[in-house]
């Protein structure tokens, strides 16, 4: 009885201890599996950091229908920027069968839109409307009714949006550096037309305040100059030459605020540049009753020290980012391509919407 007792014992431990053995044997080659063998996600992550495509992947190709204003540029790796694939960008109309998108630049489309209706075109080929300009300057938009499946320009609720500039978050809030004040207000401008409304309130300002004026028909300043010689104004006149929804131009992002001093600007609604800025960063013409209240305070605000430091504490934590060009504009189109899902839309009234 005692032996049986310890045979049976002897049996159990046993089945035990194989057991052990074998989930542990299994649970390793498991963690050999997994250390080997990278998840899906893993890998995806891997391949988004390289500019190669995958043995299979298919590569995409953008064709840019014609030089923006016919002001060639270099294509830039976009992988650098956005940690995607690159894409393949070509000028050359061979492709114009093989490119899986096109990009028509407004400007330089808009005079032969029967040309561009009547192009063949693969069924499952992409245009994109690319436009920086404002509505009014934007001719025949009537013309680009359904024709093109995605919008890229500066107004936020483009497919793609391409800003003139943007706000940066600092890892770590910074000191404040104010370059230093000696003349007071500054505007630079080169499309002088005199009926226009920011030409017409600049008539007013200047019968209360001083207003330096360069570009064209005015004082000199060669475009290396532009921003250490803004930066010695306490004011910017950020003044738009049209008012419509998202168009702030780099008249605020690189004349007025990468040269250290504080915008005045008229455009749209100050609600539409808060979007874009914190409320305390700049001065909206439309927060006062007349030019002669604006430079009252223009000029009350340029000798109190501490009433005009406070419209540089957003700096501490944000940093201005003014638009790096045409090659970072197309860049965004690659990285948007293969980072949405892909599908099919016609814009049917673009001149409804782009107002």
């Amino acid at each position: 009885m005692i032996s049986c007792r310890k045979l049976f014992i002897f049996l159990l431990f046993s089945f035990i201890f194989s057991s052990c053995v074998l989930v542990f044997l299994h649970q390793f080659r498991t963690l050999e599996l997994e250390h080997y063998s990278p998840s899906p996600t893993a890998q995806l992550a891997r391949a988004g950091n390289t500019s190669t495509p995958r043995k299979g992947e298919h590569r995409l190709t953008i064709l840019l229908w014609k030089w923006p204003f016919g002001y060639r540029f270099n294509f830039r790796n976009c992988s650098q920027l956005y940690g995607t694939p690159d894409c393949h960008f070509t000028v050359n109309h061979s492709w114009s069968q093989k490119a899986d998108v096109v990009i028509m630049h407004h400007r330089d489309v808009c005079g032969d839109v029967e040309g561009l209706a009547q192009l063949p075109r693969v069924p499952s080929q992409r245009w994109i409307w690319f436009n920086l300009e404002s509505p009014s300057h934007s001719p025949n938009l009537g013309a680009m009714d359904n024709l093109f499946n995605l919008t890229m320009s500066y107004r936020r609720d483009s497919d793609i949006f391409t800003p003139y500039g943007e706000l940066q978050l600092l890892g770590q809030p910074q000191p404040l550096n104010i370059p230093p004040k000696t003349k007071l207000v500054a505007w630079v401008v080169s499309n002088w037309r005199a009926g226009s409304h920011r030409v017409k309130y600049y008539q007013e300002l200047k019968k209360h305040i001083a207003v330096d004026v360069y570009g064209q028909h005015h004082l000199p300043l060669p475009w290396d100059k532009l921003l250490p010689t803004v930066s010695q104004y306490n004011f910017y006149l950020a003044f738009e030459n049209s008012q419509h929804e998202d168009y702030i131009t780099e008249k605020l992002w690189r004349n007025a605020l990468s040269s250290g001093t504080v915008p005045v600007v008229l455009g749209p609604p100050r609600e539409n540049y808060e979007r874009f800025l914190p409320p305390d960063s700049f001065i909206h013409v439309d927060d006062f009753a007349s030019a002669g209240d604006l430079a009252q305070y223009l000029w009350e605000l340029s000798r109190d020290v501490k009433r005009y430091r406070r419209y540089f504490q957003w700096r501490k934590w944000l940093k201005p980012v003014a638009g790096a060009g045409w090659a970072l504009h197309v860049c965004r189109a690659c990285h948007f391509l293969q980072t949405t899902e892909a599908r099919y839309q016609v814009v049917p009234s673009l001149s409804e919407w782009f107002v």
